[in-house]
């Protein structure tokens, strides 16, 4: 029991947790010497599965994944039914592009029933640009035809300050996890601290390892907790290229987002409210383009 107490205080809170950490990082927990180590690995092993599987039980397995709805029918027919859970989502594009609102409503549809396209859990917040408003979640709640008071309940959420606090966020959210059914967690810009808190040329490479390890945590948490990741992502304007070319503009974060991410969607203004979201990149989904709106409620279908 204390020990398990130990593995807690550093952050490991599940069974899978323990089995998907290496050696060296268990052996890095205060108090746990390596013959423990080797002895926990033992334990773990017989408990999680870990070794090959067929193709056929992998499909299985997939089918009885659940995608949360986004409130667009458009754009859950491109993402094949919604936002994939156990895997992590990146949105990125300009500012008023609608990754916040997109955010928001996910909070409240992954509260729904499965049969509504929601996946009856709660959902955790981290806020990095101090866009985080609750009272748009009462009126997404309101037009779902749930009870605002009790979908503001199920959201926890907390506000990043520096890129050391964000990576601490995650700590405390596999901690609360642990406890309660969740399905979304939600970095309302996962990118905005790390690109302010590195400058310049000389700390990229520092910067790249942070944010690595940072997206590596929230790798863990969607497999270890079967919860849908959905990160947003700033981008820069590419200032060598003609203003007019087709993509002027990339998200930053380079090969170490791209990598991480498992499905990446850019979002562009279309005419008035409406937005356009681009598959970027997909092991699944072809590249496509579904139009969706903006609106006092959320995410809806887009207007003519």
């Amino acid at each position: 029991a204390n020990d398990i107490q130990k593995l807690n205080d550093a952050g490991f809170h599940t069974v899978e947790s323990v089995a998907h950490a290496t050696a060296r990082k268990l052996s890095d927990v205060k108090g746990i010497s390596e013959a423990k180590v080797l002895k926990i690995k033992e334990i773990v092993k017989a408990m999680v599965p870990m070794d090959f599987k067929t193709a056929a039980d992998a499909l299985e397995d997939r089918k009885a994944l659940v995608t949360l709805t986004t409130g667009s029918i458009e754009l859950d027919k491109l993402l094949e039914g919604g936002v994939e859970t156990g895997s992590i989502t990146e949105v990125f594009g300009e500012f008023r592009t609608g990754k916040t609102q997109l955010c928001h409503t996910l909070c409240v549809t992954c509260q729904m029933a499965v049969t509504e396209g929601g996946a009856e859990g709660k959902a955790i917040y981290i806020d990095t640009e101090g866009t985080f408003r609750p009272n748009r979640l009462q009126a997404i709640a309101e037009r779902f035809g749930m009870d605002p008071a009790v979908a503001l309940e199920n959201v926890a959420y907390a506000r990043a300050h520096n890129s050391e606090h964000q990576m601490e966020l995650l700590k405390m959210a596999a901690a609360i996890m642990s406890q309660d059914r969740y399905a979304l967690v939600v970095v309302d810009s996962a990118t905005a601290l790390f690109r302010t808190d590195y400058m310049g040329r000389g700390e990229l490479s520092e910067r790249q390892m942070q944010m690595a390890q940072f997206l590596r945590q929230l790798t863990r948490l969607a497999e270890e907790f079967g919860v849908a990741v959905f990160i947003t992502n700033q981008v820069v304007a590419n200032p060598d290229g003609m203003s007019f070319a087709k993509d002027s503009t990339k998200p930053i974060g380079g090969n170490i987002i791209a990598h991480a991410s498992t499905c990446r969607l850019r979002l562009r203004k279309g005419r008035g409210e409406n937005r356009i979201c681009t598959i970027y990149d997909s092991p699944t989904l072809p590249e496509a383009d579904a139009q969706f709106a903006v609106g006092p409620s959320g995410i809806c279908d887009a207007t003519d």
